[in-house]
């Protein structure tokens, strides 16, 4: 038997560390228990223990060299063939992992579906998905893989509990590519929405506890990605873009034209002079300034975050000439910082007609939560340091990289300030031993926690909230 054990002993020191080591124990045996096979336990446990560990590298060999230094080649072999050859599911394995953690988070007061996407940069051109497309994580358009993610989330916590590639049509196209980089046969190009209404309609079919669908432009903009959420009985509250039109308040399409003769009878909703819809902006731009209120939605590290916001009740009006009737009614929130030219964002939600301002803007900016997660999974456990190429052994990091991250938010969520875990300490390593990568920049991240007053012009993106998760005081 390897000598992991002796290594990840030192995971949690001082006070109650044993007792915090023995859930650790527990749990991955319940994540073992839907691996399929007994032989897969000593891969799961050293991988997920590996992760929590404070490398600068969470790639497999990196990995190998700290679970067991002595014999750094064989537990390298065996780690590449669990994470990339083995065939257990991701599905069932991430289903285990929320049903360890959805009961603590709160979900009976508030839940919330957060979904976004996230870039790994990446080199060359062998790397499943990968292509040049815009990276968030850079800013920029890049070299990278995008995955599309379906995280369940409350305000004392959040969790990814789906996530899957993207692949871009230049791969869909190529089934040689796809065949070496070992893509399914049944995968073929999905677009970032359908992949995302595909989770959202697997996590109704998991039973998983309805929640309000938050998500950016991307996704929000899109009439098909609402009208379908509206159609699953899915509330939302989404961002969408300046040039979303819709019928402000007091007008409306004219109703379909009346029958003359035998002809068909028309069935469509009509525009015409004086019954067109408007951007949102423009209708942002014309209302008073009184309609603009001051809201302060939490607190940062520094100051209260705060903004001026208006919300009117509208209808959507995308191609509402197709349709026979208006779609029903919902929220239009503004945001317009004190001093800038302009509004900053918008945001649709299918909120109550009663739901206050207070109410609309908590819940839109809910979804920086999902900012940290990715911020925390990239830089504390490793989730962009696969250096395998085939599609299996992504995801299966992937997992397991947010397996880690949901114990540890676990124990916080659990013990709080109650129980402190201590950092975790790497073992020893061979004298000279340099590991593949090794020049990377360090997983382990000061910089956790930078939510300051919004400045108006900077995004909301960049700044997060609570303390990291491995810091449980």
């Amino acid at each position: 038997m390897s000598n992991a054990a002796d290594n990840t002993a030192i995971f949690f020191r001082e006070g109650d560390d044993m007792a915090i080591d023995d859930e650790l124990e527990q749990y991955l045996e319940r994540l073992v228990g839907v691996l399929g096979h007994a032989d897969r336990r000593t891969g799961l446990m050293d991988y997920c223990r590996g992760l929590m560990l404070p490398l600068k590298r969470k790639s497999v060999e990196p990995l190998a060299a700290s679970m067991d230094p002595l014999h750094v080649q064989a537990k390298h072999q065996s780690l590449h063939h669990f994470v990339a050859k083995s065939n257990w599911s991701d599905d069932a394995v991430l289903r285990e992992v929320r049903a360890v953690v959805e009961p603590v988070l709160g979900l009976e007061r508030e839940c919330y579906w957060i979904i976004d996407d996230t870039g790994i940069p990446k080199q060359g051109n062998h790397s499943v998905g990968v292509t040049r497309q815009y990276c968030g994580q850079l800013g920029k358009t890049e070299n990278c893989q995008v995955a599309v993610s379906l995280s369940l989330a409350s305000d004392k916590g959040s969790l990814p509990i789906q996530w899957r590639l993207y692949l871009p049509e230049d791969w869909t196209e190529d089934r040689s590519r796809c065949t070496a980089a070992g893509v399914p046969e049944g995968i073929a190009f999905a677009t970032k929405i359908e992949i995302a209404l595909a989770q959202v309609k697997q996590a109704q079919d998991d039973g998983v506890p309805t929640g309000i669908v938050l998500a950016d432009p991307a996704y929000g903009d899109s009439a098909d990605f609402r009208d379908t959420l509206t159609a699953l009985a899915i509330r939302y509250a989404v961002g969408i873009r300046a040039g979303t039109s819709v019928w402000a308040p007091g007008t409306a399409p004219l109703p379909p034209e009346p029958t003359v003769g035998l002809g068909r009878p028309s069935k469509n909703l009509r525009r015409a002079p004086g019954h067109r819809p408007v951007a949102v902006k423009a209708l942002a731009l014309s209302l008073p300034a009184e309609a603009y209120q001051t809201v302060a939605w939490r607190e940062g590290t520094n100051e209260t975050l705060r903004s001026r916001f208006a919300a009117i009740w509208v209808h959507t009006a995308h191609k509402d000439y197709e349709r026979s009737a208006l779609r029903p009614p919902e929220w239009l929130l503004i945001e317009w910082p004190e001093g800038d030219v302009e509004p900053l964002k918008y945001f649709l939600a299918t909120a109550p007609a009663d739901t206050s301002l207070e109410q609309l803007v908590y819940v839109t900016k809910m979804r920086w939560r999902i900012e940290r997660d990715y911020r925390e999974l990239k830089q504390e456990f490793g989730l962009g340091h696969y250096e395998g190429r085939n599609w299996r052994g992504v995801h299966h990091h992937v997992t397991l990289c947010i397996a880690a991250y949901a114990f540890l938010l676990h124990q916080r969520l659990i013990h709080g300030s109650k129980k402190n875990a201590a950092r975790p300490q790497a073992p020893a390593l061979p004298e000279n031993y340099r590991p593949r990568g090794s020049g990377a920049s360090a997983t382990a991240c000061a910089g956790f926690d930078q939510h300051t007053s919004h400045p108006h012009r900077r995004s909301y993106r960049t700044t997060t909230s609570a303390l990291s998760v491995l810091r449980l005081d």
